[in-house]
């Protein structure tokens, strides 16, 4: 299996300098991972870096508490389009979530889906470590309902990561119509092999070259 085009080669710490993104690029581009993932300021530098190549550039939205304004988070979803982005990972309103108001949380992701139109995919992060089991499998649908591409874990960026349970949840409240992004905490091949066999088909992850080397090395081994 090519676990290296399943991997989203992330960057998203505040502190991300311009040398930093480019050595993304540039990783990823000779490991050939699926996309780059940053912070939306950097989608123009990466869509120019990365124009002749394979790799995506993938952009998150709302991020990372997903309590901004559903006509803030469609504003930047089209601006980061514009700029070149082919795949946006919008988190999710998690206090509309617990408030029980899922029309406004089934209207932001739609907002989200309408300003990629054709042009990008749309990955919504749940922020699984924040919700009950009910709330991820609800979650679920009304992504489905609001026209995503996939459900994601986390963003890294709370009290926890994904886990296999949530994986294996989420695929079975999706089924095969939708992706599943495992992301947050994945650092290994065993870490990312385990949650592709829970269901996911897309990893998000700031530790690709070392995944990938593991398997590599473990490749040698067999």
């Amino acid at each position: 299996m090519d676990y290296a085009k399943m991997i989203d080669h992330t960057l998203l710490k505040p502190e991300a300098t311009k040398e930093q993104v480019k050595n993304l690029c540039e990783e990823a581009v000779q490991y050939g991972f699926h996309s780059v993932c940053v912070n939306s300021s950097f989608v123009y530098y990466c869509a120019e870096l990365l124009k002749d190549s394979d790799v995506k550039v993938c952009t998150v939205i709302g991020f990372p508490l997903g309590a901004m304004s559903t006509a803030g988070k469609a504003a930047e979803a089209q601006a980061a389009v514009a700029d070149g982005a082919e795949e946006l990972d919008m988190v999710i309103h998690v206090g509309m979530i617990k408030s029980g108001d899922w029309d406004y949380v089934k209207q932001d992701i739609a907002s989200v889906v309408e300003a990629a139109g054709d042009k990008a995919v749309v990955k919504v992060i749940l922020e699984t470590c924040l919700l009950t089991d009910e709330e991820k499998r609800k979650a679920c649908m009304i992504c489905k309902e609001a026209g995503a591409s996939f459900v994601k874990t986390s963003t890294g960026f709370s009290n926890g990561g994904a886990t296999v349970k949530d994986v294996a949840l989420m695929r079975e409240a999706v089924g095969s119509d939708m992706g599943v992004k495992a992301s947050g905490g994945i650092r290994s091949f065993q870490d990312a092999r385990a949650m592709v066999e829970a269901g996911a088909d897309r990893i998000g992850a700031s530790s690709g070259i070392a995944i990938i080397r593991e398997q590599k090395e473990g490749e040698r081994k067999a």
